[in-house]
């Protein structure tokens, strides 16, 4: 078959298997990216949802500290007249309760970092648990280290009648600075503002942690999409060599017997053009000389003699003769007739008497045969098939011979036995590197085409050859053969 049908076949399967994989890929790539992309957003849904409520139960968590710490300390805030109805005796004075309700704040904690802070509106603190370094200093132009005023901004909030506040604070258990949500409410007639706060990192962290957990669901995901695209292509790779390798198997069964078929049909083409050289011209040329013969014959016997005439005549007469002989050799080459009439034995013995008479290069013949059981039985004769591809593998091994080997001698053996039927070829010429001729496209053609010629009938092909001696044997199994032939006699199947 051409090497462009060849190339356009592998063409055509490569198109068929990007058109099964890269739709596969590219829906399992959609799917990945949408598959990502939902994820994502939900994702971000959640961590919106999750921190908006997470803050808002912390703000009503601080509004609850703040109210609880406002109501601690409401008898010594409320005015005089109306303190005196408290259960617990109140200080007279207005600066001895201020200072009995920052102790009672002083007192007031929710873990160690949960705290009350009370500063005056003009920023100076008045109390704070965890810092007393701060306590009676002005803070009013106090910064964070993003240039927040964290003091005026927590004032604002409590002038507006109390609100949260967000800023950077050190954290007491650690003693870094962390995000912080205040809560401040103020007390006008002593011109207080209170409050609490949580510091946000915990939450930040828990945060961050439900992210990492989300992404890692969305990583797991993507991965097991990989894994069944992989498995994906890899099911439709092998589904693809599987076709592939049973379509290589029926296309080789095919081309085998194509060309088996072409063989045949070559050998057939030069039967007929042998016996219409042997039948056909070979006669009519026969014809013509003995014409020419009984012409020359007449021109001698006659009274008048014309030696010119006879001369050219005699001249013809030899030519006819050399182109006789000439149609002769080819018809033979085509298809020697000995090999129909009288076997393969024969012909290989004719053909290496005639190779050895135009070459001068010595040949021999021998022929091993089973010994029959009885006088009357025969040596089983060979298929056609058999005889015509042993025969022409003789006739390649002995032109090689000739025409490269150099050789002075060469021997031919045929050896038939119960299960088939061996040829060998020996020569004492130069020899030649067999590996190299077969690897090599421009040699070894004639090789080749012995070795398909018995592959074509199960048989095999051996070579070995080294400077000196060359050794070429091709067997043939033959035992089927005879098993087809008996069956068909019998109309039994095998």
């Amino acid at each position: 078959m051409p090497a462009p049908f060849f190339l356009a076949d592998r063409r055509l399967k490569t198109k068929i298997f990007l058109l099964a994989v890269v739709p596969f890929l590219a829906a399992i790539a959609g799917i990945g990216i949408g598959v990502r992309e939902q994820a994502t957003q939900l994702a971000q849904t959640q961590h919106a949802t999750m921190q908006s409520a997470y803050l808002s139960s912390k703000e009503i968590e601080l509004r609850h500290y703040v109210e609880l710490a406002t109501s601690a300390i409401a008898p010594l805030y409320a005015p005089e007249g109306e303190s005196a109805s408290a259960a617990l005796p109140v200080p007279a004075s207005e600066a001895e309760r201020q200072r009995a309700a920052l102790a009672v704040l002083q007192k007031m904690d929710f873990g160690p970092d949960g705290y009350f802070f009370v500063y005056d509106m003009h920023g100076r603190s008045l109390m704070h648990p965890r810092e007393p370094a701060l306590v009676g200093q002005d803070l009013w132009n106090l910064r964070d280290p993003q240039g927040a005023l964290t003091i005026q901004q927590l004032i604002a909030a409590a002038q507006r009648g109390g609100g949260y506040v967000r800023y950077m604070w050190h954290r007491p258990s650690t003693g870094k600075l962390a995000p912080k949500l205040g809560y401040v409410v103020p007390l006008p007639r002593w011109g207080w503002m209170i409050g609490t706060g949580i510091y946000l990192d915990d939450v930040d962290s828990t945060l961050a942690h439900i992210d990492e957990r989300a992404s890692a669901n969305i990583r797991h995901t993507i991965q097991w999409l990989g894994v069944i695209a992989l498995a994906g292509v890899l099911v439709i790779a092998a589904g693809a060599l599987v076709l592939n390798v049973s379509e290589h198997r029926s296309t080789d069964a095919k081309l085998k017997r194509l060309a088996q078929q072409v063989v045949e049909s070559q050998e057939q083409e030069r039967a007929r053009l042998s016996r219409e050289l042997h039948d056909g011209i070979s006669q009519m040329l026969v014809s013509v000389k003995l014409l020419l013969e009984s012409a020359l014959a007449r021109f001698e016997r006659g009274e008048t003699r014309v030696p010119a005439a006879e001369a050219s005549l005699a001249t013809g007469l030899s030519r006819l003769s050399d182109t006789l002989r000439e149609v002769r050799r080819i018809s033979h080459a085509l298809r020697p007739s000995m090999l129909d009439d009288l076997g393969l034995a024969a012909a290989l013995e004719q053909l290496t008497r005639e190779l050895a008479e135009q070459t001068g290069i010595e040949i021999a013949f021998t022929q091993s045969t089973p010994k029959p059981a009885s006088r009357k039985a025969q040596p089983p004769a060979l298929p056609d098939a058999v005889n015509t591809v042993l025969f022409r593998i003789a006739q390649e091994a002995l032109t090689n011979i000739v025409r490269h080997a150099q050789a002075a001698r060469a021997a031919l053996t045929l050896e038939v036995d119960a299960n088939g039927v061996t040829l060998g070829i020996a020569d004492n010429g130069r020899g030649f590197d067999v590996a190299h001729v077969l690897a090599d496209p421009r040699a070894g053609l004639g090789l080749r085409n012995m070795r398909e010629r018995l592959e074509s009938l199960g048989g095999r092909l051996g070579i070995a050859s080294q400077p000196g001696h060359t050794l070429v044997t091709a067997w043939v199994p033959v035992a089927s053969n005879a098993a087809r032939k008996a069956a068909a006699v019998s109309g039994t199947p095998i």
